[in-house]
């Protein structure tokens, strides 16, 4: 019995210890379920956490990008605003009004009117313009004190003459080709103090024909496998490029600067040329074979139409070949000319010297309101097509002198001396046409920017015109000039600043003198 009843305790012992391991087992489990409810839980309401800083992040970051977008759209507007009134077409130094919308206000902003003052794309490589960045009525102001500081001592400065348009005005075009380093044909300027190229397609002072038809060849290069020269090596073929157009008869003239005298397929090469630009009316291969900076050489070969154009100023018709000094500036040109012949005070009966005359261009203007004209030009080119202006415009009274104008200047003085002294003088020491006598009334002078030299001077002073005109490119050696001439009995008058070449800081002036007596 005893032993019955110890197994029922154990049995007894055992089944409850089992229940106890169940319920120990079963708060495990509870625990366990408990801890992944919790756990997940924890996580749903981390997400909801994130979810919501997520959203509220976006949110801000929505709001910044907008706020950003809105000021970047807000200063292109300005900017647009501001460009579109500088663009506006309206007289130079007038002011345009533009409404400025702001929210919900509008109000009217005062903007003054000046030419685009942004940097031309090239302007940090080129070099050629000095005056970038600068409003055109500015680029005025500066050069009408650079003129008033050199020759305002001298006499009174008349305010400059600016130009109405002031792009694209140079009628003279030269570019120089070369490689990239990719091996693509590039042609343009050298980057200044270097010899680097600047590939430009379309400068803001050249002619936009002249620059299309430079942009047409470096393709043509391409098609006809014409090698571009090298100036280190003295390999290759083409070197330069030279279009000049006239401003009034629309002629257009290339000229191509190679380094050896043959062009292959040249025939096919105008021709294709031609297609593309058909306003070209002549084509000139100029050969330069020497190793020098010179753009030009001295052999020349037409291999279509004339070999130089022809355009009118003042009036007149003048030819200009490949080497003629012709200004490139035509519009502003007439207005120079008109007012240096003005300044002559010409009455049909004077014996005029136009020294440095070039083609001839301010002589011949002249001639039909003086007696005689004398010109007066270094240059052989230039006095050939000069003495064919003449014919072309059926003027004979002007007369032209292959010479240096200071040394001509002397012969006319001693011609002069020698004829008070009633001796008859060697009228052909300088071994070319005689030099005329001295008698003169008006002397007109366009010396080259280093100005004109003492020989010169002094042989006006001697030959003592009732006038000089002189025209200047440079008013500092214009300003010692006058001072050499106003020490010596002349004085001046007037001085008429012109702008020939806007965006650079060259200027042209006119000076009138007059003789006082010594």
């Amino acid at each position: 019995m005893a032993d019955k009843n110890a197994m029922k305790n154990k049995s007894a012992m055992r089944n409850k210890s089992k229940v106890k391991n169940k319920d120990i087992a079963k708060n495990k489990a509870a625990g366990k379920k408990k801890y992944a409810v919790d756990k997940t839980m924890k996580q749903e309401a981390e997400k909801r956490t994130a979810g919501k800083m997520g959203k509220k992040k976006y949110a801000v970051d929505k709001t910044v990008k907008q706020e950003a977008e809105k000021r970047t759209i807000g200063k292109m507007e300005k900017k647009y605003a501001v460009t579109k009134a500088f663009t506006e077409k309206t007289d130079h130094g007038k002011s345009v009004k533009e409404k400025k919308v702001s929210g919900k206000n509008t109000s009217e902003k005062m903007i003054t009117k000046k030419q685009n003052t942004d940097m031309c794309q090239y302007a940090k490589k080129c070099g050629g313009c000095d005056y970038q960045g600068l409003s055109y009525e500015k680029q005025l102001k500066e050069k009408q004190e650079y003129v008033r500081k050199n020759v305002g001592e001298f006499c009174k400065v008349l305010p400059i003459i600016g130009m109405e348009h002031p792009y694209h005005y140079r009628n003279k075009v030269h570019a120089v080709f070369d490689i990239a380093k990719g091996g693509s044909v590039i042609s343009g300027v050298y980057k200044a103090g270097t010899h680097d190229v600047v590939n430009i397609d379309s400068c803001q002072i050249e002619d936009e024909t002249a620059d299309a038809i430079i942009h047409d060849i470096r393709g043509l290069l391409r098609s006809f496998k014409i090698k571009t020269y090298d100036e280190d090596t003295g390999y290759g073929l083409l070197r330069h490029v030279l279009v000049r157009r006239g401003f009034h008869s629309g002629e257009v003239m290339v000229v191509l600067v190679l380094g050896s005298p043959i062009l292959p397929s040249k025939n096919n090469f105008v021709k294709a040329l031609r297609k593309l630009h058909p306003e070209i009316t002549t084509v000139v291969l100029n050969v330069n074979d020497k190793k020098t900076s010179m753009v030009l050489g001295e052999k020349e070969t037409v291999i279509y139409g004339k070999g130089y154009i022809e355009d009118t100023l003042c009036g007149c018709t003048f030819r200009i070949s490949p080497k003629s000094f012709y200004q490139v500036n035509p519009v502003q040109t007439e207005i120079l000319y008109t007012k240096a012949i003005e300044y002559a005070g010409l009455t049909g009966k004077e014996r005029i010297v136009d020294a440095y005359c070039g083609i001839g261009t301010i002589g011949l203007i002249a001639a039909s309101k003086a007696k005689e004209v004398i010109s007066v030009e270094l240059n052989r080119d230039a006095v050939r097509d000069a003495v064919t202006n003449a014919k072309r415009n059926d003027i004979k009274n002007v007369q032209f002198y292959n010479a240096d104008a200071g040394q001509f200047m002397v012969e006319m003085a001693e011609y002069r001396a020698d004829q008070k002294k009633n001796q008859v003088p060697d009228a052909t020491k300088s071994g070319k046409k005689a030099t005329p006598d001295g008698n003169v009334d008006v002397v007109f002078m366009d010396p080259p920017r280093a100005g004109s030299d003492e020989a010169f001077l002094s042989s006006v002073i001697r030959l003592a015109p009732k006038r000089v005109v002189y025209i200047s490119c440079n008013p500092e050696t214009l300003a010692r000039d006058l001072k050499y001439l106003t020490k010596h009995g002349y004085q001046a008058k007037e001085c008429q600043p012109v702008d020939l070449f806007p965006w650079t800081k060259h200027v042209e002036s006119v000076v009138l003198m007059q003789y006082c007596g010594k």
